[in-house]
């Protein structure tokens, strides 16, 4: 006889809990709340952000976004601002360029239905227009418009006469 399928969903839940759907119902109410329910939402969404090595600050400016891969190594600056509908894949930066005097000073405006591709870095003051995509690996410090799509350049070959010495040496204790 087999369980109903309520009960397989409850356990289902319950032996493999959707952290990232937790994260975000605890990132909401953490940013609207002041009171205890808002600081104890904040805790665990933090403790679910140290779980995924991410770091996602609690403002009005950061809305939910997709991360189809979880939260795994996303990292976002305060000052920075996410619009609606955005996906942003793993281990992407988004962060702010604290220089003194440097051309593009503050953090990165990211506008709505942004996709980020994996690793990519968004340094400094940019803001990326509507709807644009950064391919993965890229390093973005300049202005994208909307629409536009970003990659990298075709991968450079360099070549040698003597091989190099490619062994891995530990750090010595």
């Amino acid at each position: 006889m087999s369980a109903p399928a309520s009960l397989k969903r409850l356990l289902g839940r319950l032996l493999f809990p959707d952290f990232t759907a937790i994260h975000w119902r605890c990132y909401r109410k953490g940013v609207a709340s002041r009171g205890l329910g808002g600081a104890l939402a904040r805790v665990r969404a933090r403790r679910i952000q140290a779980r995924y090595n991410a770091s996602i600050p609690f403002k009005s400016g950061i809305t939910p976004f997709v991360t189809p891969h979880e939260l795994s190594g996303i990292f976002i600056s305060k000052g920075a601002v996410i619009g609606e509908g955005c996906t942003i894949f793993q281990q992407v930066t988004i962060g702010s360029n604290t220089l003194e005097g440097s051309r593009r000073y503050g953090a990165p405006t990211i506008g709505r239905n942004v996709y980020i591709g994996a690793g990519a870095k968004i340094i400094g003051r940019v803001t990326i227009g509507d709807n644009a995509r950064i391919g993965a690996g890229c390093v973005v410090t300049e202005d994208i418009p909307a629409g536009a799509t970003v990659v990298l350049p075709k991968p450079r070959v360099i070549l040698r006469d003597d091989l190099p010495d490619n062994t891995f040496h530990p750090y010595p204790d």
